[in-house]
């Protein structure tokens, strides 16, 4: 199982199927999730912005790394 499955069967199910209860269930489930991929994005960025322009390569590699998800993935300009 991977960390992405594991993560979407602690949240639930998020996607609305247009009954009043279930889909308010499901909206705090998807609240939750968009929470933690708020944080998640947070994490990145730091790792982005305190890393890409350091000298040392492995610090510099994961900086860039994440400069380009935040960048060219979520496509997030600074």
């Amino acid at each position: 199982m991977e960390i992405k499955d594991i993560v979407l069967k602690l949240t639930g199910p998020v996607d609305p199927v247009g009954e009043s209860n279930a889909d308010d269930y499901r909206f705090e489930n998807l609240k939750t999730l968009c929470k933690l991929t708020e944080h998640l994005v947070c994490v990145i960025d730091e790792v982005s912005y305190r890393n890409k322009d350091r000298a040392e390569y492995s610090m510099s590699r994961a900086g860039r790394y994440a400069f380009d998800f935040i960048d060219k993935k979520l496509n997030i300009k600074e």
